[in-house]
């Protein structure tokens, strides 16, 4: 018996095998719930609050507005990192 880590994945077991790709639109939160291997992306460019509420709800977008970083530059490391998975 296999088991499943979630109900999602029973329901749709086709989708386990999609590469998540991120955009400038993705959720940072959502990002890491899926993915908790791309926080060093944020850690490396001074990014140290994912943890807080304001964080989790931000765009990646916002989040390098605010912290003066180039969001499609580390919208291309994130997915060159997800492509591995």
């Amino acid at each position: 018996m296999t088991t499943k880590n979630s109900i999602w994945e029973e329901i749709f077991p086709e989708r386990l095998d999609i590469t998540m790709v991120v955009t400038k639109e993705t959720i940072i939160g959502d990002l890491l719930d899926k993915e908790p291997g791309c926080a060093k992306f944020f850690f490396a460019i001074g990014m140290h609050c994912l943890g807080c509420p304001s964080a989790r709800g931000e765009s990646i977008e916002q989040a390098c507005a605010v912290h003066g970083t180039d969001a499609d530059e580390l919208i291309a490391k994130i997915n060159d990192f997800l492509s591995t998975k």
